[in-house]
C-alpha cells in the first residue's frame, strides 16, 4: 500500500516512510492511495478474534512493508492483559438495551490515546532500529495525547518527545501525569496560549523542511497516520461487541476535538463495516457541529476559544478534518489545498450547497453540542440511573448520541477518559470524589519537571536544537 498527500504534492510513499514523516512535505496529512474493503465473509471470519488478533489482521492491511511475523510481535507485545487490565482489551459496557460505553480509558494514562500510542511507542522503536535511526518527537496536547505520547516513548531507544500543552489549562491530574515524568528523552514544554497555538507551533516547524530535516523531528500527534490506523481496530471490536450477527448495523458517538478519533471510525465505515452513523460531539467550541450542519468551516481564534470542563476537546482547528473533507470533495487535491490555504488565512472556508456538502449524508455523519450544565445533568443521571461515573468528554459524547439514538440501532458512545482525570468537575456534579486507580491517589504533589515558555515556533526550534544537540 501507497499513500499520498491530501494536498496532492508528494510521491506516493510506503507506510515505514510515512510512519515517520507526520506532515507531508506539501502540508497536507496522508491518506491510502484507496482504502483496503473488508467483506462480510472477512468480517465473519474477524468476529471471534482476540483484540490483539483483530488489530493485527486490520494493521497489516495498512502497514504491508512490515514482515507480517514482525508485525504481529508488535501488535501482540502491545495489547495485553496486564497493560489494559481485561483480555478484551476494551469492554463493551450496556447501560440499557441499545445504549453502550466502549472503555477505552483503561490504558497506563487512563485516556483512550493510549490504545493507538501504545503501539506507536513499539513501532518507532522498531522502524528507528531496522534503519539505525533516531527521532524527536515535536508533539501538542489538549490534555491527554502528552501523557499517552510520554508514557508510551519513555525509555525508548533513540527517541526523544517534547510536547506543547496549553500553560494552566489542562485539569490537575493531567497536568501531574505528564510534567511528574523525570525520564531523560521526555520534555514538556507548556505554551502561554491555547490548545490551537500549540498545535500550529507543530505545524509551523514541520513547514520547516529544512530544519525538520537536519533535526529529524517527527509527530504523535493524530496528524500522524499510524495512530488513526490503530484507532480503526476498536471500531470494529465496538461493533463486533455491541452486535449478534454481520447483517447489523451500529452507530458511535465519539466526543470530538481534533478530529482524529472519530477520523479512525470513518476509515472503519469506508473499509465496509457496517456503521450506520458516526456522532460528532462537541463541547461549547462547536466549530465542528457548524459545519456539518450548515456547511461551513470556521476555525476560531485564541480569543474566540472556550475554556470548558471537557479542556481535551477546547479545540477550534481539527487537525485531521482535512483527512475528511479530502474524501468528501472526491479527493481533489487542489481543492483541499485551497480551502485550506484560506483555513491557515484564517478565513475558514464554506460548503453549504455545494454538490460536496450534498454527499454528507452518504458517509454517515451526524452532529451536537453539550455544555457544562449538560455535561454536569448527564453526568448525575449516568450515575443515578447506570451506577456509572463517566468523565466530562464522555459526558459530552452521551448527551449527543442519546439525541441521535434510533430504534434498532445500538448507539455505542467511545469513552475518552476515566473520571478521576477531572475530580472538580465531578465533585461540582455529584458532590464526591471519584475513584482513582491505585498508585495514583497523591499523583498532583509528585515534583514536576516542565518549563513555561511562549507561543513562538521560532523560539520552540530554538530549544529543539539546544537540547538536541547537547
Amino acid at each position: 500500500m501507497k499513500y499520498i498527500s491530501t494536498r496532492g504534492g508528494m510521491a506516493p510513499a510506503p507506510f515505514s516512510d510515512i510512519l515517520l514523516m507526520g506532515l507531508a512535505p506539501d502540508g497536507g496529512l496522508v491518506l491510502p492511495e484507496s482504502y483496503p474493503q473488508v467483506d462480510r465473509a472477512t468480517l465473519d471470519t474477524w468476529r471471534a478474534l482476540s483484540y490483539p488478533e483483530l488489530a493485527f489482521e486490520i494493521i497489516r492491511l495498512f502497514a504491508d512493508d512490515i514482515p507480517a511475523d514482525d508485525l504481529r510481535r508488535l501488535v501482540f507485545d502491545t495489547y495485553r492483559e496486564d497493560v489494559f487490565g481485561s483480555a478484551d482489551i476494551t469492554p463493551l459496557k450496556v447501560l440499557e438495551p441499545g445504549l453502550c460505553i466502549l472503555e477505552l480509558s483503561n490504558g497506563p494514562t487512563l485516556a483512550f490515546k493510549d490504545m493507538a500510542m501504545q503501539f506507536l511507542g513499539n513501532l518507532f522503536e522498531y522502524v528507528l532500529g531496522q534503519r539505525g535511526e533516531s527521532l524527536n518527537i515535536l508533539g501538542a496536547t489538549s490534555g491527554d495525547t502528552g501523557s499517552a505520547a510520554e508514557y508510551a516513548m519513555r525509555g525508548k531507544h533513540n527517541i526523544r518527545v517534547f510536547m506543547l500543552s496549553p500553560y494552566g489549562l489542562m485539569s490537575p491530574f493531567q497536568q501531574a501525569q505528564m510534567y511528574s515524568l523525570q525520564d531523560d528523552n521526555i520534555h514538556n514544554l507548556a505554551v502561554r496560549g491555547v490548545f490551537d497555538d500549540c498545535q500550529d507551533i507543530v505545524k509551523a516547524v514541520s513547514r520547516d523542511h529544512v530544519f525538520k530535516a537536519r533535526r529529524k523531528i517527527g509527530t504523535v500527534n493524530s496528524i500522524n497516520w499510524a495512530r488513526v490506523v490503530a484507532q480503526v481496530v476498536y471500531y470494529f471490536k465496538g461493533y463486533f461487541a455491541a452486535t449478534a450477527g454481520n447483517d447489523e448495523q451500529v452507530s458511535f458517538s465519539v466526543p470530538s476535538g481534533n478530529f482524529g478519533n472519530v477520523c479512525a471510525g470513518h476509515i472503519a465505515r469506508m473499509m465496509g463495516l457496517p456503521i450506520r452513523h458516526l456522532v460528532v460531539a462537541t463541547n461549547e467550541n462547536d466549530v465542528l457541529d457548524e459545519f456539518f450542519r450548515t456547511g461551513r468551516y470556521r476555525p476560531r481564534g485564541t480569543a474566540d476559544t472556550h475554556i470548558t470542563s471537557s479542556p481535551s476537546m477546547d479545540i477550534s482547528k481539527a487537525s485531521n478534518f482535512e483527512r475528511f473533507v479530502f474524501d468528501l470533495v472526491g479527493r481533489d487535491p487542489k481543492a483541499v489545498a485551497g480551502m485550506w490555504a484560506r483555513v491557515d488565512a484564517g478565513e475558514g472556508f464554506d460548503l453549504a450547497g455545494t454538490p460536496a456538502f450534498a454527499r454528507i449524508a452518504d458517509f454517515g455523519f451526524q452532529s451536537g453540542k453539550s455544555t457544562h450544565a449538560d455535561r454536569l445533568e448527564t453526568i448525575r443521571r449516568a450515575d443515578a440511573r447506570y451506577g456509572v461515573v463517566i468523565d466530562t468528554h464522555t459526558a459530552d459524547g452521551l448527551k449527543v448520541g442519546e439525541e441521535w439514538r434510533e430504534d434498532g440501532v445500538p448507539m455505542v458512545c467511545l469513552e475518552t477518559a476515566q473520571a478521576a482525570k477531572f475530580e472538580d468537575t465531578i465533585v461540582e456534579a455529584l458532590g464526591r470524589k471519584p475513584a482513582r486507580p491505585a498508585g495514583l491517589d497523591n499523583i498532583e504533589a509528585l515534583p514536576k519537571r516542565v518549563e513555561v515558555v511562549d507561543a513562538s515556533a521560532e523560539l520552540i526550534k530554538r530549544y529543539l536544537s539546544e537540547h538536541i544537540d547537547a
